[in-house]
């Protein structure tokens, strides 16, 4: 079967809350999802590199969760104007930030790492996994040539016209897709592609689920590793979940959930922009109803 992108997921609602409404999302994350332990669909994958005696093992006993917290690069980031040049250079600096921090984590984990390629894309064109851009997605992660794909003006129309100062949204979005990269080359890919082969669409469903939670997962535990230097406001902070929330997919049956339920989507990333460590990120033994 040939590969297919993965994807963030679609649709948003981002920027048109006021401030009341976003901190009723934030005490409801607060209830719900702060205290729990909770980041592309059906891609073929060769990487079996990532530690355990068996693919699924390599998905839920990875040595990568027993490599504790990322260690801090010290990333520093551009600041976002108007123009695809400076969206490229900001993606470009956080990329370079994203390949030392999950290097270095990977030689703790004794795994060995290959740094993903990158197209950031003004015009569609056509990668291994198919054309883009698709409808409601501005990025994918192709497992058949180990590249990002992030499209410069998509990654904020897909914002719903979030303002480029919440540079959160946007760097959320990157860490994602590298998360799936992380993924591939742990080997976790594997585990989730041939769960992803049973005629069942839930179970299908379910392994892309949590292929998405743990690349969110994986996403925030990078973004709190940096936030000494990648502060964020409670206004960024407040912006970047109602954005996730936004993503969900609230709307349809349990079945036909492939990323998941507005409240996973994002408190998958507040799991591991809180919880250091990156075991809190297996998705592969968190029961059903935490990634739903």
């Amino acid at each position: 079967m040939r590969p297919r992108p993965r994807r963030s997921a679609g649709g948003t609602i981002a920027g048109i809350f006021g401030g009341l409404t976003a901190m009723i999302v934030l005490g409801i994350l607060g209830l719900t999802l702060f205290a729990g332990q909770h980041g592309v669909s059906g891609t073929r994958t060769t990487t079996s590199s990532g530690g355990g005696t068996s693919p699924r093992e390599q998905a839920t006993d990875s040595r990568l969760y027993k490599t504790g917290a990322l260690t801090p690069v010290n990333c520093t980031l551009p600041q976002i104007q108007p123009s695809a040049a400076s969206m490229r250079r900001f993606m470009d600096v956080l990329s370079d930030c994203l390949d030392v921090s999950w290097s270095k984590q990977f030689e703790k984990a004794g795994i060995p790492f290959e740094k993903p390629d990158r197209v950031f894309w003004q015009e569609p064109g056509r990668s291994p996994c198919g054309t883009y851009p698709a409808p409601g997605a501005s990025a994918f992660y192709c497992p058949a040539n180990n590249t990002m794909y992030v499209g410069l003006r998509h990654v904020v129309e897909t914002s719903g016209g979030e303002p480029l100062s919440h540079y959160a949204v946007f760097a959320r979005v990157i860490a994602h897709e590298y998360g799936h990269h992380v993924q591939d080359r742990a080997g976790i890919l594997l585990y989730a592609d041939r769960r992803m082969e049973s005629a069942d669409t839930g179970t299908r469903n379910e392994a892309s689920r949590r292929i998405e939670l743990q690349a969110q997962c994986f996403a925030g535990a990078f973004l709190g590793s940096e936030r000494a230097t990648l502060p964020m406001t409670r206004e960024q902070y407040v912006a970047m979940i109602i954005d996730l929330r936004g993503r969900g997919e609230d709307r349809l049956p349990p079945d036909e959930r492939d990323h998941g339920l507005g409240r996973h989507y994002a408190g998958w990333v507040v799991t591991g922009y809180d919880g250091g460590r990156l075991t809190v990120c297996n998705t592969w033994t968190a029961p059903s109803s935490k990634v739903s």
